[in-house]
């Protein structure tokens, strides 16, 4: 272990995104060195935007290799390697990894150079873990064979595992993937309450939004089947997408993105950087998902005193109390994913009472000060 006092300590967070690191952890980096401890921020993409913003919280952005989604070993092993190398040269006292590829070589990477704690936050399962349509292909099945496997090999050197979901907890136990001594459940990542606010409810346009990445398992195709729907009915029942495009292989490509947007099925204005605008101009939002950690797009929405509709899918259930703050619809079924949105347009007073029901539930469950303080002590900072 470490001589160092926990009053000051090297610390790398390890993302596979400059902008998730600053969307989804930039709070918790704020947290590391306002407490006084030096804070790397390791990201693969870095540009001149997220870079300054890193250090704008007080942090250290640094670049190391790492390809978010391929899946080829020989280039997963050499950044694994470059890892290593970093982590002895950095000499980290902690190191804190999120998302798959992070968590498995991050980890094994911090323990090859023998960094005395290591920590990994599961947000979530993936693509690898998600239930396909019809027949698995024997590809998926070998590959999440083998994600197990590493997921085993890290987390059995991970002094904690962090966790989003019971569902998630009982799957990796089932599988032997993590020792129970080491599992810790959150309340997902949280929001910052002071920041995320309420915003008036818009009733007209009833105006539906979904923000995800642009992948199958999001429910996307879902929620394009459930617009024709509705606005073959409501013509006037505006949608919107926010997204880009993904290299994951469950991604759409844009040829679809695009003729779903050109027939006038949504408005799709691609990604942007401050969701609060098109929050703030929606009346509810919707996460038609298979399965996630606890989606923080939805904490968002909550924040902002917006309804729910999700599936009642792993993660996805976490955040709606059926018929307080929302609705849960089953996952794959475009017909109900519309039954629910056509109670907002017949009911609109529903707009403003299951959106001030989300607000309470996200400042009890999901404020990020909260959530932050228990990482911390597991952590012992």
């Amino acid at each position: 272990m470490s001589n160092k006092p926990n009053s000051h300590l090297r610390i790398c967070i390890i993302g596979n995104q400059a902008f998730s690191l600053l969307n989804f952890r930039g709070p918790l980096i704020s947290d590391m060195v306002e407490k006084g401890h030096e804070v790397f921020a390791l990201a693969p993409d870095y540009d001149e935007y997220t870079r300054a913003s890193v250090h704008a919280l007080g942090a250290e952005p640094l670049d190391y290799s790492l390809s978010r989604t391929g899946m080829n070993p020989l280039r997963d092993a050499a950044d694994m390697l470059h890892l290593t190398f970093l982590f002895r040269r950095l000499k980290p006292d902690l190191t804190f990894a999120y998302a798959i590829k992070p968590i498995i070589y991050g980890t094994l990477a911090a323990s090859l150079s023998r960094v005395p704690r290591r920590y990994g936050l599961i947000s979530g399962l993936g693509y690898v873990f998600t239930p396909p349509m019809g027949r698995e292909p024997f590809r998926r099945k070998l590959l999440r064979g083998a994600v197990k496997v590493l997921y085993s090999a890290a987390l059995s050197s991970a002094s904690r595992a962090f966790f989003q979901n019971k569902d998630d907890i009982e799957e990796f136990l089932s599988h032997d993937l993590v020792s129970a001594e080491k599992v810790v459940l959150l309340d997902g990542t949280g929001v910052d309450l002071d920041y995320w606010t309420p915003a008036p409810p818009v009733r007209d346009p009833v105006t539906f939004l979904l923000a995800a990445r642009l992948l199958r398992e999001k429910g996307i195709v879902e929620y394009a089947e459930a617009a024709r729907l509705i606005r073959k009915k409501y013509p006037e029942t505006r949608f919107v997408l926010l997204g880009n495009l993904d290299t994951n292989p469950g991604a759409l490509s844009r040829a679809e993105i695009e003729a779903w947007a050109s027939e006038g099925v949504f408005e799709w204005p691609g990604h942007v950087r401050d969701v609060r605008a098109w929050l703030a101009r929606s009346s509810v939002y919707v996460l038609p998902s298979y399965r996630e950690g606890v989606p923080r797009s939805t904490q968002e929405a909550m924040a902002m005193a917006r309804p729910v509709i999700t599936t009642d899918a792993p993660g996805c259930r976490e955040t709606v109390v059926d018929g307080e703050n929302g609705f849960l619809v089953p996952m794959r079924d475009a017909e109900a994913l519309a039954a629910a949105m056509e109670r907002f347009i017949l009911n609109p007073s529903l707009i403003e009472t299951m959106g001030k029901a989300s607000r309470i539930i996200a400042e009890e469950r999901f404020d990020v000060k909260k959530i932050n303080r228990v990482i911390l002590k597991e952590m012992g900072l």
